[in-house]
C-alpha cells in the first residue's frame, strides 16, 4: 500500500448509525480538504474547530444549502445531501479556505 492510498482512505466515510460520516479538523483551512461519500446513503461531516480565527468560525456552501457556525472545540455536525454525484464546494466565513464534498 503507498502513500496514495492511506491518504486517499482518510478522505472516505465510515458509517456510523446508518450514516457516512467524515470527521473535518479545522485549523489551519480544513483537513481533509476533499472527504468523499457515496452516493444515495445519508451523509454528515463532522467539523471540529482548534483556530480561534474568526475566518474559520463558519463554514458555508451555496451548493449544498448549509450556513453554519463552528464553535471553538467543538464537534458541528453538518448534513450533507448525497442524492446527486458531483462535486461540490464549501468554505469559510471569508471565503479564504475551501473544502471539497465528491459524490460517487
Amino acid at each position: 500500500m503507498g502513500l496514495k492510498d492511506l491518504f486517499h482512505k482518510k478522505n472516505q466515510a465510515t458509517m456510523k448509525d446508518g450514516n457516512q460520516v467524515i470527521k473535518v479538523n479545522v485549523a489551519n483551512g480544513y483537513e481533509p480538504e476533499v472527504v468523499e461519500f457515496k452516493q444515495g446513503t445519508p451523509a454528515k461531516i463532522i467539523f471540529n474547530r482548534s483556530n480561534d480565527s474568526a475566518c474559520l468560525a463558519r463554514v458555508q456552501s451555496d451548493e449544498m444549502q448549509f450556513n453554519t457556525d463552528l464553535p471553538l472545540n467543538q464537534d458541528v455536525e453538518v448534513a450533507i445531501n448525497t442524492d446527486q454525484k458531483g462535486e461540490f464546494n464549501y468554505a469559510c466565513g471569508m471565503n479564504m479556505f475551501h473544502g471539497k464534498v465528491v459524490i460517487k
